[in-house]
């Protein structure tokens, strides 16, 4: 029995759909912070982790009233892993922000190259966002799995150490 459930191995399917919803955002703004550098792409990935280990309790908050408990959770994390990311650097970070390169095909190819520039892509936006979800989620289910077993480590010690003085405290002679 738990006084509180540990977390599921599988994401449930709002933060997947948060996941999906924000996704977007989320890359774009890892990659103004970090300045396009591609060691910093994954700060998005730990933010999203970090929004998986803490979801039952912001979803709670939700239900409770502040809507905007899920964006300013994110906002906050973005921010700390930017700040630490920087400071982890070994030389001053310049960030600048790039623009999207435009595809501009030459004026001598078919009809289907130049319409293609203009038709959206075909790619499954879905699936990107799933397997992030995925991934955060297990990270984070993995660092709350460790955190588990360590608090369990430590009770045990703790206890064995209690019952170490006790024995001690009985035995010695009056």
């Amino acid at each position: 029995m738990y006084l509180i459930a540990p977390m599921d191995e599988e994401p449930p399917p709002a933060y997947i759909s948060f996941v999906s919803t924000h996704l977007g955002d989320l890359r774009r703004e890892t990659s103004r912070l970090v300045g396009g550098d591609a060691d910093g792409a994954h700060l998005y990935m730990d933010v999203l982790a970090d929004v998986a280990g803490h979801w039952r309790r912001l979803c709670l908050m939700v239900r409770l009233g502040r809507r905007d408990a899920l964006e300013l959770y994110v906002h906050r994390r973005m921010t700390t892993r930017t700040r630490h990311w920087r400071d982890d650097q070994i030389y001053d970070v310049d960030t600048r922000v790039l623009r999207a390169p435009v595809f501009t095909p030459p004026s001598h190819t078919s009809l289907a190259l130049r319409k293609a520039a203009v038709l959206p892509g075909t790619a499954r936006d879905g699936l990107v966002a799933l397997a992030d979800a995925e991934i955060a989620w297990v990270q984070a289910y993995r660092k709350q799995y460790w955190r588990r077993i360590g608090r369990t480590a430590a009770i045990i010690l703790i206890s064995f150490g209690v019952i170490v003085q006790i024995m001690s405290w009985v035995s010695t002679p009056s």
